[in-house]
């Protein structure tokens, strides 16, 4: 089996498929939305201690509901969940959603990601801005979108750097296309120690994330446990989509196999100081030929795509606005590298 990026190394080489992103920069956080040109089929895998989420029984595998019309990863902690609000009534607006009778519910499952002490003006009055921050992400989606400082990822940060947005993508040589978007925001890092290199590098495609590989050799205080915050405080978001054709059950054990793309990409993980979750999503466009030896290459492929995504977030990120005191994003503190 052999296997490359897609044109853009996003998410959206998965056809079918758009993302928007729109943030506030006072605020210090912001929305990322995924919207299918059609419902699809989609499952949830939460691995964290401290979730937050919206919708996310609809995705059970014994659930009716066999479509979702949208996902939403948002910043805000839970006065974020009122984005998924927003994707809702832009999408009934247009006639998208699960049809009731005469009623239309879009299905918009969501997760959030806790930004709320990073040194933005929270002291937004009566109502929370997620709800017009997705509405603006909807009207802005598009195959093509900026990863690093954006979105979701907007507030975000590591241990020991800014966070981010972060998406990659592949296409197999059977033309089976994967791709994953992350908003890393987790307790622990997604660098080896004090140094430059990725946990995710063996994985890495082109130096997509600066090309630095492997350090020689793993020093052992690099494995001592270096977490940031406390309980709540963080949560690395994902989706994983692809245009194989998936039952439910199928894409539940793809969100499964997913998740070790986090593992691979970042160190401690799944703390109880984490929400981290998975969400896998299938356009349904193309037929495994073998349905559990194609489901066990497909979720080992969308670990290594979703490992990339996540050190890209952090790779592409750029400083937020405003003089307060920071955390150094990784060109900051290590260069560019190789990769562009």
């Amino acid at each position: 089996m052999s296997w490359h990026p897609g044109e853009k190394n996003l998410i959206t080489d998965v056809p079918g498929l758009k993302v928007g992103n729109a943030h506030d920069a006072a605020l210090r956080s912001g929305v990322t939305v995924l919207l299918p040109d059609n419902p699809a089929i989609a499952a949830v895998d939460m691995r964290g201690g401290a979730p937050g989420t919206r919708e996310t029984d609809a995705l059970a595998p014994a659930g009716i509901a066999n479509e979702i019309h949208g996902l939403v990863l948002s910043g805000g902690s839970a006065f974020g969940l009122d984005a998924a609000t927003g994707v809702q009534s832009h999408l009934r607006e247009r006639g998208i959603g699960f049809v009731v009778r005469t009623a239309i519910v879009p299905i918009v499952p969501q997760a959030i990601l806790f930004d709320l002490l990073n040194g933005g003006d929270k002291d937004w009055g009566s109502r929370p801005p997620y709800q017009d921050l997705a509405r603006k992400a909807c009207e802005t989606a598009s195959t093509s979108f900026t990863l690093g400082t954006v979105g979701a990822g907007y507030g975000a940060t590591t241990q020991s750097l800014k966070g981010g947005l972060g998406s990659a993508s592949l296409i197999t040589d059977q033309g089976t296309s994967i791709g994953a978007l992350a908003a890393v925001n987790p307790a622990g890092n997604v660098t080896i120690g004090d140094g430059a290199n990725f946990w995710a590098a063996p994985f890495e495609i082109g130096g997509e994330f600066g090309g630095h590989g492997l350090p020689d050799r793993i020093a052992a205080d690099a494995l001592l446990p270096r977490l940031k915050g406390g309980a709540q405080e963080n949560t690395t978001l994902a989706i994983v989509a692809t245009d194989a054709i998936l039952s439910k059950s199928q894409a539940q054990r793809l969100a499964i196999m997913a998740h070790t793309g986090m593992a691979r990409a970042i160190y401690p993980v799944h703390t109880p100081l984490d929400g981290d979750i998975v969400f896998t999503l299938s356009t349904g466009k193309r037929a495994l030929q073998d349905p559990i030896y194609d489901l066990a290459n497909l979720g080992t492929l969308a670990a290594n795509t979703l490992a990339r995504a996540v050190a890209r977030a952090v790779y592409e990120a750029s400083p937020m606005a405003g003089p307060s005191e920071q955390l150094p994003t990784y060109r900051e503190k290590f260069g560019a590298g190789r990769g562009n």
